[in-house]
């Protein structure tokens, strides 16, 4: 029934980057923008908090919720680089809900601890919400970028983990649109992809299998998790050597195979980097596809 769809062509007519060089490493980590308006904690621990960022007016303000790549590591930072598209997007009308958690390589991080602090992280802008009419949780999209774009499919997938997940709970907060920026996502089929790009193991991020858990995908990877009922958007870019267009489309396939929406969007002359940088020639079409799953025209 769905199709997964390149726009190579559109996306080249769109951004025009013939000639552009991609964004570094460095590029990337030297990102910033203005500070939240919020940091609220969701638990003791350092990287247990979330920023807000709400753009000034009455709303009712569709919301993004904003997750952080860098390999599930601390080494090539995160919620600071995504505060620059976090402003932009607030500067046009959408609440932004930024979320930090514990990295596999922090104290009571990786599995299952990573997992919980983004359920739990996400779950909180629901009663958030409750306080602040100006949040409309109606028009609501997860927006990842790299290791965050596994952890935003995870999050909006999470109505299928097994009850006897760590991370399971009865009524998460259900997203109805995740949009993958170099996402991450299959960590059985891509194990050897995530051990190239990032230098990380199934243990660091799955845990390891025990006679209670056999099988450490099945409540750590989106893939099977499928089907989840959402719209899935894979944006790569082309020249994405940590997490190449094959990526998302062979995670479009699965989700369509099980029979999900999945569309992917390659960004000509694009690295790994260009679509978390509002001032780069990628982020019209990131901008866009955010909007459109907001129903903003």
């Amino acid at each position: 029934m769905f199709r997964i769809l390149r726009h190579s062509l559109l996306a080249a007519a769109t951004i025009g980057t013939a000639g552009a060089a991609p964004m570094t490493l460095q590029d990337y980590q030297a990102l910033d923008g203005p500070p939240p308006e919020r940091r609220i904690a969701y638990g003791n621990a350092p990287s247990q908090f979330v920023e807000l960022f709400r753009p000034k007016g009455d709303g009712p303000f569709p919301v993004v919720v904003l997750i952080h790549g860098g390999c599930w590591t601390v080494q090539y930072g995160g919620i600071t680089q995504m505060r620059n598209i976090a402003g932009a997007l607030a500067a046009q009308g959408i609440a932004v809900w930024n979320v930090e958690y514990r990295r596999h390589d922090e104290e009571g991080g990786g599995y299952p601890g990573m997992y919980r602090d983004v359920a739990t992280a996400v779950d909180l802008l629901r009663d958030e919400s409750k306080h602040d009419p100006r949040l409309d949780l109606q028009r609501i999209v997860a927006v990842g970028h790299s290791a965050g774009g596994h952890l935003a499919q995870w999050a909006a997938s999470r109505h299928r983990l097994p009850q006897w997940s760590p991370a399971w709970v009865a009524d998460p907060l259900r997203i109805p649109t995740v949009i993958s920026l170099g996402g991450l996502a299959d960590l059985r089929n891509g194990a050897a992809l995530i051990r190239a790009s990032c230098d990380r193991e199934t243990a660091q991020l799955a845990g390891v299998p025990s006679a209670g858990r056999p099988d450490v995908f099945a409540d750590t990877s989106p893939a099977e998790m499928l089907p989840a009922g959402i719209r899935t958007v894979l944006i790569h870019g082309e020249l994405d050597a940590v997490a190449p267009p094959s990526a998302g489309e062979d995670y479009a396939r699965r989700a369509r195979a099980a029979g999900d929406a999945a569309e992917v969007i390659v960004l000509p002359g694009a690295g790994h980097y260009d679509e978390v940088a509002a001032g780069s020639p990628a982020w019209p079409v990131v901008d866009r596809a955010i909007r459109n799953a907001l129903g903003l025209p």
